[in-house]
């Protein structure tokens, strides 16, 4: 537990320090910033809970691995195609919302929803969605991912960062492009049900955001993971 809280505090402190845009070389929108907890589904991570110290980091650092001015481009470029923007207390009320449908759409799954301000990140360990060191998605996953674009559909008004992230095993080269394959994979299939292309930036993060130790079996597996962070347009 000393770990998470340790990680869970540095992640917080240090998050205006993270990389601008962990230097994706795939994805849809290249070297240009693209345009992309470990909390259980019990005890939901709404406005009237704090949740784990662990979710807020990694919610915290989710939501900001793409660079807060990718997600701003983003959000102008929406509003800009007449995707609608939220202003004050209804960004609240909209993510309350969605975040509610997100849980029971995808309790029982394995996926994590997790809260953090405005933004929510859906945590998608690869031994639900990926084979071992594979960028292929298993296909029992399909209705998961089938719930999740639905949802993402009916709330149009958010900017979706796919992020995909690895352990420490193999080469820091390795496992960047492995994360940019994962991330691509899911961003790919929620494209494929008629989700805007311009709400995504997909990014791969590699080995460089670890939520657990990468010295045991069980924290590898929390480490190999995607995150989609919701991140609502305000206009």
């Amino acid at each position: 537990m000393n770990l998470f809280k340790q990680s869970a505090i540095a992640a917080v402190v240090s998050a205006s320090m993270l990389l601008a845009g962990c230097a994706s070389s795939g994805g849809y929108y290249g070297n240009q910033a693209p345009p992309p907890n470990q909390q259980g589904q019990q005890g939901g991570m709404s406005q009237t809970s704090k949740g784990a110290l662990i979710g807020a980091a990694i919610g915290a650092a989710a939501g900001l691995l793409s660079g807060g001015d990718a997600t701003e481009r983003r959000q102008r470029a929406l509003v800009g195609v007449g995707v609608g923007g939220l202003t004050g207390g209804a960004i609240g009320a909209y993510q309350d919302r969605q975040e509610k449908i997100l849980r029971e759409r995808t309790a029982g799954t394995g996926v994590d929803v997790i809260r953090e301000g405005d933004n929510i990140t859906l945590n998608m360990p690869s031994g639900i969605t990926f084979a071992f060191d594979s960028a292929n998605l298993d296909p029992n996953f399909y209705p998961v991912l089938d719930n999740v674009a639905n949802t993402l559909r009916e709330y149009n008004q958010t900017v979706i960062e796919v992020a995909g992230h690895t352990d420490s095993v193999g080469t820091e080269a390795y496992n960047q492009a492995l994360s940019e394959r994962r991330a691509n994979a899911v961003g790919n299939y929620l494209m494929g049900k008629g989700l805007m292309r311009d709400r995504f930036i997909i990014v791969g993060a590699g080995e460089s955001h670890p939520i657990a130790s990468n010295e045991t079996e069980s924290g590898r597996a929390q480490n190999r993971r995607v995150e989609i962070t919701l991140v609502p347009v305000r206009s």
